[in-house]
């Protein structure tokens, strides 16, 4: 009932849309159409004719019928979704229309190909840390929501695709529910593959999906039989269009058929191209990825990347992953290509999940909640635009569900030569949250609150090992450990301990902490601590009056480590302090530029992003040493615009602390 209840508010506004002539070219109009006369070059001859697409400056009639044939024309489709047609002209009639005031242009009806032909790994990765099945699909698996797929068809009798709710073709007699290409059948199993223990899911194993066949078995098709296909679907009332299609070359009634089904109320996106090169220069984004109306979806890898095939350039709206993708074909059949065109889909069917879970959103709210709730990759805004687009974000977003506060930690213990250690103990200190490793050294926990955590390994006959992990509500971060064995053998730890001016300082303790070793400095200011046994320490050298130092050390046989300590209460020093603006469309960024130091060793330094005296972010980096450099990124999802506060603070080894402040404008 949900599903017919939309698709009739669809329908309804695109009736009325289509309806209103005057009012939809005024719209066209402002949206960027202009009124002259356009001529194209790049005809194809097909039978003595030329293929043609003629845009007119108003809905055609009888009349304009009449002209095109009576210059030995043939009109092989009429649109309704924009004042165009579809003919085949002999070449000497284009000049003749260009005369013809009511004619804004005559372009060539240019071939569009399936993009992607090597290829799954990319509902995991929309959906975050969420592990199958998805928590975002007790909110929504897209029941009451449809895409179309303008594409080759679909195998209407794959088992793991949904009943087609409907199809037509466009571009020749085959029929709508077969696919003898592969393409469509591969782009529909990654929005709405079934959920039945078979083959592979879809981002929306509900979601409605109708075969729109405007390319051939061959993976061609030509702008009319697109456009045709536009029309049919805005027709039907379906809310997403999903072209994992393109061309090279413009064409201003394929423009103008996004442009209307856009002003209608539907979302369309499309595969942004595979044109792009290694090095990710350029602006070779195709059409109709390119025009405004249109989400253009670029491809990642499945470590984060832009794949290198994706085109680039500021038409680039989202990216999803494009790389290896394994999605059904046609038979029964499974298979994985690689494209833009992989890409595509998975947006498509993130913003179906998120349409069913909020059905009151215009296209225009939907296509900001995608773009807000992408995940920045840290990629240049012209390879992944907003960022990767998230499922999980987008439908939370929309039905207005705050993130779970627990998420899960797991990972592997092992031993030095990397064998995992059955029966280590891993603990959430300060929790009661524990597990133990089973016979291949695997852990997990579950429901750890989210958060800065630490997390302590241990086994017998093994030293400890602790690491900070940030856990993220309901994702599982991977913490993996590395124990050292404890063995029989043992070292002798020895050294000096002097101040900054080389004396030897008496009756300073030398202590190897989380052992009972230690030793005081003689009149020499020399120690030795003997009986150590192998592995890794932190050595602490401390005298009243000095800042204590602290090293870390690895005992594998007779250590030397000697200390300088220096006297107590100076304050460290911010010697650089500078900020680099480094935002793009999704993020304001700044990079933190500094160099410290200190006479008694250096420990941490923090920077901070506020905002209205709000932390937005924070970098902290561990230091050691008289002197250090480096950077810090600090951002804020779509902040820019305003002026932001960046505090540098660093710390020596005694506490003392000196701090900076700087105002910038992102």
């Amino acid at each position: 009932m949900k599903r017919k209840t939309l698709f009739f508010v669809f329908l309804l506004v695109t009736v009325l849309v289509l309806n209103g002539c005057a009012h939809f070219y005024q719209d066209l109009k402002d949206l960027g159409q202009e009124d002259e006369f356009q001529i194209s070059s790049n005809f194809e001859i097909v039978d003595g004719k030329t293929k043609v697409l003629i845009g007119f400056t108003e809905k055609p009639g009888q009349a304009e019928f009449d002209q095109v044939k009576g210059l030995g024309g043939e009109i092989t489709r009429a649109f309704e979704i924009v004042p165009a047609i579809a003919a085949k002209i002999p070449s000497v009639a284009i000049d003749k229309l260009s005369q013809n005031p009511k004619i804004r242009y005559v372009e060539p009806d240019v071939e569009v190909f399936a993009l992607g032909q090597t290829v799954p790994w990319g509902i995991d990765r929309v959906f975050g840390e969420e592990t199958y099945d998805f928590a975002t699909w007790d909110i929504t698996r897209g029941d009451g929501i449809a895409v179309a797929i303008l594409d080759t068809g679909i195998d209407e009798n794959h088992e793991d695709l949904p009943a087609l709710l409907g199809g037509v073709t466009t571009v020749d007699n085959t029929h709508w529910g077969s696919d003898g290409s592969g393409h469509g059948t591969h782009v529909a199993g990654t929005v709405a593959a079934l959920d039945n223990n078979i083959g592979v899911v879809g981002v929306g194993p509900e979601i409605g999906i109708y075969a729109v066949k405007v390319l051939s078995d061959g993976g061609s098709g030509s702008v009319d039989s697109v456009v045709a296909g536009i029309d049919w679907a805005v027709k039907q009332g379906i809310p997403i269009l999903n072209m994992s299609l393109g061309s090279s070359t413009h064409s201003q009634t394929l423009k103008e058929a996004c442009d209307a089904a856009y002003l209608a109320g539907h979302l369309i996106v499309s595969s942004a191209g595979n044109s792009g090169n290694p090095a990710g220069r350029g602006d070779n984004v195709g059409y109709p990825a390119a025009y405004e109306t249109v989400i253009a979806v670029a491809a990642s890898t499945d470590n984060d990347r832009r794949a290198s095939f994706s085109s680039t350039g500021p038409a680039v709206e989202l990216i999803a992953p494009g790389s290896s993708i394994l999605s059904t074909i046609p038979g029964n059949g499974y298979g994985t290509k690689s494209g833009t065109s992989m890409a595509s889909p998975h947006a498509a069917g993130v913003a179906a999940l998120a349409w069913a879970a909020n059905p009151t959103l215009t296209n225009v709210e939907l296509r900001e909640v995608l773009q807000e709730t992408a995940e920045d990759l840290g990629l240049s805004s012209n390879h992944q635009g907003y960022g990767l687009v998230r499922a999980d974000l987008a439908v939370r977003e929309v039905a207005d569900i705050a993130p779970p506060e627990t998420g899960n930690v797991d990972g592997t213990v092992r031993d030095g030569e990397n064998n995992g250690i059955e029966g280590a103990s891993v603990i959430v200190e300060g929790t009661s949250l524990l597990a133990t490793t089973d016979g291949i050294g695997y852990y997990l926990i579950e429901n750890v609150p989210a958060g800065n955590q630490e997390v302590k390994a241990s086994a017998d006959g093994y030293y400890s090992a602790t690491a900070t992990v940030t856990v993220i509500g309901n994702e599982t971060v991977t913490q993996d450990f590395n124990l050292v064995e404890i063995t029989i053998e043992t070292f002798t730890v020895s050294g000096s301990v002097k101040d900054i001016d080389g004396v030897a300082l008496q009756a300073a303790s030398v202590v190897i902490e989380g052992t009972d070793f230690s030793a005081e400095t003689d009149a020499s200011g020399s120690y030795t601590i003997g009986n150590v046994a192998e592995g890794i320490y932190d050595i602490t050298a401390s005298k009243d009056g000095y800042a204590p130092q602290t090293e870390n050390v690895n005992v594998v046989a007779d250590k030397e480590v000697n200390f300088v300590l220096a006297e107590a209460g100076v304050e460290p020093v911010i010697e650089k302090f500078e900020l680099i603006n480094t935002s793009n469309p999704a993020w304001a960024r700044v990079t933190v530029e500094w160099s410290v130091s200190s006479n008694i060793g250096l420990a941490s330094v923090k920077s901070e992003m506020l905002l209205e005296g709000s932390v937005l972010d924070s970098k902290t980096s561990s230091i050691s040493g008289t002197q250090a450099s480096g950077n810090h990124e600090l951002r804020n999802r779509g902040g820019q615009g305003q002026t932001y506060t960046i505090i540098l603070t660093v710390i020596d080894n005694a506490g003392e602390t000196a701090s900076k402040t700087k105002e910038i404008d992102l």
